[in-house]
């Protein structure tokens, strides 16, 4: 997920760590705080393995700063990401957050259409936080409010996100009924 925000923040501008840091942080932050002892050593990976490209800018008050730009490989792994998400992309819904910010740079309508009917079919397969043996349950089914308030607004939320999914696959991929 982080090497992904990473990719896809720089294809859209050359960025220093820090403000790097500050937009990774305003899409994960609240879920996944990124720390600066997470965030260089993947910025160290990914330029090492030539996705990344650093240049020394002079400071206009402190010390130069080093800002980073994707080369053209860089460019192709994050497509390359976009269009073949691992399945946790897709079924996590931090991972799937930080992938849909960026969906937009895989240009091809169908493959964006393709990722979201990966998620599509993961949302619709039944599923719940709380389980009587295999079968999933529904909230009218427990007495405990708050459980029952978990699966209320997990239902709303992926009802909200299935309408979505299907509205947006057909109209970035108009030739497919979904």
């Amino acid at each position: 997920m982080l090497e992904l925000a990473i990719l896809g923040f720089l294809h859209d501008a050359p960025l220093h760590g820090y403000e790097l840091r500050k937009r990774i942080s305003a899409l994960t932050g609240h879920v996944r705080p990124v720390a600066e002892s997470t965030l260089y050593p993947a910025i160290k990976r990914l330029e090492k393995a030539g996705l990344l490209a650093r240049e020394t800018q002079p400071g206009s008050v402190a010390a130069p700063r080093h800002v980073l730009s994707l080369t053209d490989e860089g460019r192709r792994e994050l497509l390359r990401r976009l269009a073949e998400p691992a399945q946790g992309d897709i079924t996590d819904e931090n991972r799937w957050f930080t992938l849909l910010a960026f969906l937009r740079h895989l240009e091809n309508g169908e493959a964006q259409a393709g990722v979201l009917r990966r998620r599509l079919a993961f949302l619709e397969e039944p599923a719940s936080f709380f389980y009587d043996g295999e079968r999933p349950l529904r909230a009218e089914e427990l007495d405990d409010p708050f459980r029952r308030g978990i699966l209320t607004i997990a239902r709303a939320t992926s009802d909200a996100e299935l309408k979505w999914l299907r509205t947006t696959i057909n109209s970035i991929a108009p030739g497919r009924r979904d």
